[in-house]
């Protein structure tokens, strides 16, 4: 099974931007489709975006379109998420999570294997 660790968050200014990490215990782009999901206190969990494993495209939601990009490295070891323009909303903890089907998936029941999570808190 895959494991997945997510790093890069921090305490940051609204304003600012921030690259965050996961790296993936193995090459994900044959096996798994990829998520970024979010959890701001109280709430529920997020999706923000992902990495299709048919096809490999990436995307992210209507919501942070525009702020918000997923990319990865040659190796597809790792998934980055960039994030510009941070605003207080943004304020949550953020995971990474690997499923065995064709596409990413908004619902996060589908995802089998998760990360521990990186916070990302903005201050105004």
């Amino acid at each position: 099974q895959v494991q997945l660790v997510e790093s890069g968050g921090g305490l940051v200014q609204a304003g600012d931007s921030l690259r965050l990490s996961c790296v993936a215990s193995e090459r994900f782009a044959n096996t798994y489709s990829m998520g970024w999901f979010r959890q701001a206190p109280g709430k529920e969990r997020e999706f923000v975006g992902g990495i299709n494993r048919s096809g490999g495209g990436t995307f992210v939601v209507d919501s942070v379109k525009g702020r918000f990009t997923i990319t990865r490295d040659s190796a597809k070891i790792t998934m980055y998420l960039q994030i510009n323009n941070l605003n207080p909303a943004d304020t949550a903890t953020y995971y990474c999570a690997a499923r065995l089907g064709g596409l990413a998936m908004r619902d996060d029941s589908g995802y089998r294997y998760w990360g521990q999570g990186t916070q990302v808190t903005v201050s105004s």
